[in-house]
């Protein structure tokens, strides 16, 4: 079977926007990003609250390069990005943002942790 890669126009977009940035600012942690979105839909990444609770400091922010699901809470002041959240999770959560909005944010991925 021939792999095609991604098939959402929304989903190319964001990889293309992705690998442009990590040339421009030499930044290895958004071409790292495209990365995991290039894979199939059964292999991207879902994490559970209570992982990003977990493995984040407080202030920090927390990108996930699949869907953030809703079992945990968080109890640190963090912010989280993501390419997709469950209707349960954006309720739980009180800082969510886009992965497009931290790349105009924060284009040069200081203070930012990847959670697979």
């Amino acid at each position: 079977m021939k792999r095609t890669g991604p098939t959402n126009p929304n989903l190319k977009e964001l990889i293309k926007e992705l690998k442009t940035l990590s040339i421009k600012e030499k930044v290895g942690i958004w071409k790292a990003i495209a990365k995991e979105l290039e894979k199939p839909t059964r292999k991207r990444r879902k994490v559970n609250l209570y992982k990003i609770n977990k493995h984040t400091n407080e202030g920090e922010t927390a990108i996930i390069p699949g869907k953030v699901l809703s079992i945990g809470n968080i109890d640190k002041k963090i912010t989280i990005a993501a390419y997709q959240f469950s209707e349960a999770a954006k309720k739980k959560i009180s800082q969510t943002i886009t992965i497009q909005e931290l790349m105009k944010k924060n284009p040069k991925g200081k203070n930012i942790r990847i959670i697979c």
